[in-house]
């Protein structure tokens, strides 16, 4: 199969350049997820399957190209923190910071536990117990990640609110610094059980100490300079420029001081958005915005990484790994949340929330790794490779069903993603009331009188749409006409600007309203039949939708405190 591939692409085709590739991989992971959308499977699953596609199967992307990509890893890891720490609120540890702390400690150490148990006592039927003990505890540690990109990409794609998300939201940004710490213990354990006593466990552990306090400070400084800067610019392209230089400055100094970059970067958006929670929201809604090619490059990346070699040692340790991470993190999390008294839907759904595993889980392993030889540390990429492969493709899928049963999905929709599900069939008013052209300049007065509209459309005896009648279109005729008792409706009839069919997109109508500045679109049948059968009035429509959005926030919001425990 190789070989026939290596016939049908071009010669040099692993020599591609590295602009080239970026376009490829994002196009391509785009049009992933869309196809694979149509299965009513997360789109996070159609970029990894892209990547694959790329990488390792048709090795257009190759491991030169993915090594150069390596920077853009970190500035992706640095964007996802910074929009992850702009969700941690200052009334969310207020609040759950109990739950929050104990939800964190049960999920994160009953995985590792579970995996580092079970991990050994499959690798003592193929190594000493020194090397089992080992690895194993290197895999609890890693498996104790869970990936926030993933994660979070999918509470947006679903436009999800309530306890369960808020919660989730906070573990996912905490779980890497879990992860690292129980790293640090578990590598200096190995390093001391494989006897390569590259460095004193006590220097270990103050390093530990110093890249999680030392991240912390970075984002925190990261975060003032920010807000200092924000509060002196209103322009939103300035504001996006600085935003995300300081990002990137906050990422090169991690690197260069040997810092997380994902933790220095998640401090900074905490920072910001708890020292200027409205002012900081504009630089949080354009990152947002900014982002979408960055997370479609960075799972594709990610995609072309999982490349493992199978045997009977791999495909048990993955099996174990996997299935110890499941049974580790579910009950780990409903442990936590029935300690720490949580509402129902964190107690149900939470431990499902949390499979999925990716670059920060291959970032430990890749540092792990190199305190290992030969066939162990082959066997170990192998394992957690095919490990985080296998949650990263199940876990969104449970993650949406939990949000779903949950309750909580499209629940922080927009006024522009509502927009977005209506057609102007959805919204317009059938019963608006309508002036037959005949209709005497009297009846007009006493149609008027009795509504509250101020747009009356005039139709012929067919119900074919003329024109309309406007307050301020009876004001100007009664002003410059001289009024007789033979006027009727056709007489102060104004012309119709633009038209509406019911099959339209309401948020094209919207905008061709905007655009002719414009309150109210007549709906006919199409545009061959003219007949009136309804009237779109936007400022209403807008204050509907408006309301609704506002509805639905209220409603999750009130998740926290009517939601049994």
């Amino acid at each position: 199969m190789t070989e026939l591939l290596a016939n049908i692409l071009p010669e040099g085709v692993e020599h591609l350049n590295i602009v080239l590739v970026i376009g490829i991989a994002i196009l391509g992971g785009t049009v992933g997820a869309i196809l694979i959308q149509f299965l009513r499977i997360p789109r996070i699953i159609g970029y990894i399957a892209i990547g694959i596609i790329l990488g390792p199967v048709l090795r257009i992307i190759s491991p030169d190209a993915i090594e150069a990509l390596e920077p853009f890893n970190f500035f992706a890891l640095g964007v996802i923190g910074f929009l992850i720490g702009g969700e941690l609120k200052r009334d969310i540890f207020v609040k759950f910071g109990r739950q929050v702390a104990a939800i964190l400690l049960f999920e994160g150490i009953t995985a590792f536990l579970l995996v580092a148990l079970a991990g050994f006592l499959v690798m003592r039927f193929f190594v000493d117990w020194q090397t089992a003990l080992a690895v194993a505890v290197v895999f609890g540690a890693i498996c104790a990640a869970t990936d926030p990109a993933s994660t979070v990409n999918i509470l947006w794609e679903y436009k999800t609110r309530g306890p369960l998300t808020t919660m989730l939201t906070a573990i996912v940004a905490l779980d890497d610094a879990l992860a690292l710490v129980l790293y640090i213990a578990s590598v200096s354990l190995a390093t001391l059980l494989i006897g390569t006593r590259e460095a004193h466990i006590v220097r270990m552990i103050l390093h530990a100490v110093y890249e999680v306090i030392g991240s912390l400070g970075l984002g925190v400084a990261a975060g003032l300079l920010l807000r200092w800067i924000i509060s002196k610019i209103k322009d939103n392209e300035k504001t996006l420029v600085f935003t995300i230089g300081i990002i990137i400055l906050t990422i090169g100094l991690a690197t260069a001081l040997g810092l997380d970059v994902i933790l220095s970067a998640m401090a900074c958006g905490v920072t910001l958005i708890n020292s200027a929670p409205r002012r900081s929201l504009r630089s949080f809604e354009i990152v947002r915005k900014f982002s979408p090619p960055i997370y479609v490059l960075f799972f594709v990346i990610i995609g072309t990484r999982l490349n493992v070699r199978m045997n009977t040692q791999v495909l048990l340790l993955a099996a174990t790994y996997v299935i110890g991470s499941i049974v580790g993190k579910t009950a780990g999390a409903f442990c936590g949340a029935v300690y720490s008294k949580a509402v129902g839907s964190i107690r149900k759904y939470l431990g499902f929330c949390l499979y999925q595993q990716g670059t920060v889980a291959i970032a430990l392993l890749i540092m792990a790794s190199h305190r290992f030889e030969g066939e162990t540390r082959d066997m170990m990429l192998s394992v957690i490779i095919l490990g985080v492969f296998v949650l990263q493709f199940i876990g969104p899928l449970f993650t949406r069903i939990s949000v779903r049963k949950a309750g909580e999905a499209g629940l922080n929709i927009t006024e522009e993603d509502l927009v977005a599900t209506y057609t102007v069939a959805d919204v317009m008013d059938a019963d608006a009331p309508v002036i037959p052209a005949g209709t005497s300049l009297s009846e007009v007065i006493r149609i008027v009188g009795g509504t509250s509209s101020a747009y009356y459309p005039v139709v012929d005896k067919d119900k074919q749409l003329l024109g309309a009648v406007t307050l301020d279109g009876m004001r100007n005729a009664f002003a410059t006409q001289e009024l007789n008792d033979w006027l009727v409706a056709l007489d102060i009839t104004e012309p119709v600007i633009a038209t509406a069919a019911p099959g339209l997109a309401l948020a094209d109508a919207l905008e061709q309203a905007r655009h002719l500045d414009i309150e109210h679109l007549p709906v006919i049948v199409s545009s061959e039949d003219k007949r009136l059968i309804g009237v779109v009035d936007c400022r209403a429509v807008r204050r509907k939708i408006a309301a609704e959005v506002l509805a639905r926030q209220q409603k999750a919001d009130m998740m926290h405190s009517t939601q049994p425990v």
